[in-house]
């Protein structure tokens, strides 16, 4: 099955989250799409913002399947309000992001982040009942000194896809494969030969993984 080109039309918001608006963009769907779709950008004391090249492809990939698809800043990040909590008071804008999908849409929600967006998103979306799958891009271990947990991950039950560059300098091969083989079934781990932290040059594998694993898990007649 193949992915068909969706109209593109944009809508720019302000998402009510606990530390003021969060500035947000919603790529519309089709009508009758069977999910919606949440991305969550990277760290921004590293200049992560919605407007990142991986949160794009991934994006681009989910609403090529006719998915609304919503990105937003963090608290502090372009015109969203607030300041930069370390990724805990990020956990509740994600909470907010996914009562507005799910008040907007009122269907499933599949959740995709990059880097810190990963993290944060996946504590949040691991064991919430609204989110039956999650992607994970550019998984982060160590980063600029930040060390990442995922203590939660044996507890994740939903289908989970882990995207990574062999060459990734925040995720190297040995300590994500440890961090995935604690997370419960079902899952998947790919990984991008020859590709950094940011997929340069590798971009258009990565949006075809997330195609085929959600054509595949979500959209096969099967489930």
């Amino acid at each position: 099955m193949e992915s068909s080109p969706v109209p593109a039309s944009i809508r720019s918001f302000d998402l009510p989250g606990q530390a003021g608006v969060l500035e947000a963009l919603l790529n519309r769907g089709v009508d009758d799409a069977p999910y919606c779709a949440l991305i969550c950008h990277p760290h921004p004391m590293g200049g992560g913002t919605l407007h990142n090249k991986v949160v794009y492809r991934a994006m681009k990939a989910l609403h090529s399947l006719g998915f609304p698809v919503l990105r937003f800043n963090f608290r502090g990040v372009g015109r969203s309000e607030g300041v930069h909590d370390n990724g805990h008071g990020e956990q509740d804008d994600v909470r907010a992001a996914l009562d507005w999908l799910e008040q907007e849409f009122h269907r499933p929600i599949l959740f995709a982040g990059f880097s810190f967006g990963s993290n944060v998103g996946m504590r949040v979306c691991c064991g919430d009942p609204r989110v039956p799958g999650l992607i994970a891009l550019g998984l982060p271990v160590v980063a600029e000194g930040r060390h990442y947990s995922y203590r939660y991950l044996p507890e994740c039950k939903q289908p989970k896809l882990f995207i990574s560059g062999d060459h990734d300098q925040y995720g190297p091969v040995a300590e994500v494969e440890a961090v995935v083989a604690t997370a419960s079934q079902p899952k998947q781990l790919v990984w991008i030969k020859d590709a950094d932290h940011f997929f340069v040059g590798k971009l258009d594998q990565v949006q075809a993984e997330i195609i085929h694993w959600v054509q595949g898990n979500f959209m096969s007649g099967t489930r």
